[in-house]
């Protein structure tokens, strides 16, 4: 087991944060190999892999953790979608223009059927155009023998839409996202009573095994200080014909994780202990946190928590969400923005910090994510690698303030420094 050395001064640690040595670990895990890194996938188990290697190189003493992951949603071929009216016909792009919804029932052979309007005409034998105002709930209200369902899907800058794994239980209806200008186009060939769609939804569901990384650096003195850094490292996986990389949502996570391990590992007085947590499972549900806030809950631990969920774009100020009894924690992570000069606001960071909060640990999430969520445009090429390097600097300032000083009294997250 490592042994911690005398207090390191925050400035040498500060310098000693390597924006560089992030971008490729960004590089790797979102790289082709690791396609997408989805729960239970090929790639996901070569990032694990690869972040085991990284954790023992860097001196922790490093086990995995299983637990299960029921009816992940996959799409095993890219579905042929077109639809027409009387001008002619269109086939639509997948990813962009259209997409499987992940309730959507299981359909490898094209359903054909004219156009209607949900909650309009008669449904049996139509694909049933949902409007915007609708929700998907309120449009299975009259579905007797329908073809399909076809809904309304933002796009992002890129015009691609994104993927969730997270949602609903399959329906018994094979279910289509539009993107909004399909989707007008289509709702106006089916309120015109003219138009036709042909579409499959191949969307298969698998149980599949989710594995938790723990790397431990240092043992506790009595009435010492624990703390536990975690980050995501799955993603919502490749598509056929189609990479998801998962760069800011979680590869920058995971990399300013590992970075701030690497920095502070030997930099520690004997009574900190510090731990890496790198979590499965986010994407559909956060179920890897789950199972391990409720083994710390079981043996009693009760470390100081901080999430890093998205670090490829600082905007105006890094959004922080806390949890539990997170006073202190919020106090140091003040004072720690105030060190390094990156600015905080409270903001929503709806990831793995909320599962450690509900099971009553001290947990704050840190958050400076970018556009492209879940869809091809979330690439390495677009990681800032200043946004690396501060949001680095902000956690290895809050774990040394932890374990150096008592936090002092701050004001409000909030302010922009």
């Amino acid at each position: 087991m490592l042994r911690m050395t005398v207090p390191t001064d925050l400035p040498d640690l500060l310098g000693r944060v390597d924006p560089d040595r992030m971008t490729a670990t960004v590089g790797t895990l979102a790289g082709d190999p690791m396609t997408g890194r989805r729960v239970g996938s090929p790639g996901g188990a070569a990032a694990r892999a690869w972040l085991v290697d990284q954790l023992t190189a860097l001196g922790a003493e490093v086990r995995t953790e299983a637990f299960p992951v029921r009816v992940v949603p996959q799409v095993y071929e890219a579905p042929a979608v077109t639809w027409g009216d009387g001008g002619g016909s269109t086939t639509l792009v997948f990813g962009r223009q259209v997409a499987i919804h992940p309730a959507s029932a299981d359909t490898n052979h094209p359903r054909r059927g004219a156009l209607g309007v949900a909650d309009t005409h008669d449904p049996a034998g139509r694909w049933l155009v949902v409007p915007a105002e609708t929700s998907l709930f309120d449009a299975y209200r009259d579905t007797r023998g329908a073809a399909g369902l076809l809904v309304r899907r933002p796009v992002d800058a890129e015009g691609w839409q994104f993927t969730m794994l997270a949602g609903p239980d399959p329906g018994p209806l094979p279910v289509l996202t539009l993107s909004p200008d399909v989707h007008h186009a289509v709702l106006a060939a089916a309120t015109g009573g003219d138009g036709w769609l042909a579409a499959a939804t191949p969307l298969r569901r698998d149980d599949v095994t989710g594995v938790n990384v723990h790397g431990e650096f240092g043992s506790t003195a009595p009435g010492g200080t624990e703390l536990l850094l975690t980050a995501h490292y799955d993603g919502v996986g490749d598509h056929p014909g189609l990479r998801l990389p998962g760069a800011s949502d979680n590869a920058t996570g995971v990399a300013v994780v590992l970075e701030a391990a690497r920095v502070l590992a030997t930099a520690l007085s004997g009574g900190v202990r510090l731990a890496v947590a790198l979590l499965d499972g986010e994407e559909v549900g956060a179920l890897g946190s789950a199972h391990h806030a409720a083994r710390l809950r079981t043996t009693g631990a009760a470390p100081l928590v901080i999430n890093v969920d998205g670090a490829g774009s600082l905007d105006e100020a890094a959004a922080v969400e806390a949890g539990g009894p997170a006073h202190r924690l919020l106090a140091l992570l003040d004072q720690a923005g105030r060190h390094t000069g990156v600015p905080l606001a409270a903001g929503p960071v709806a990831s793995d910090n909320r599962r450690y909060g509900a099971a009553g640990l001290a947990a704050v999430g840190i958050g400076a994510g970018m556009g492209g969520y879940h869809s091809p445009a979330d690439s390495p090429d677009k990681v800032d690698p200043a946004t690396l390097a501060a949001i680095a600097r902000l956690v290895v300032a809050t774990v040394h303030l932890a374990a150096t000083a008592p936090a002092a009294q701050p004001e409000p997250v909030g302010d922009q420094r």
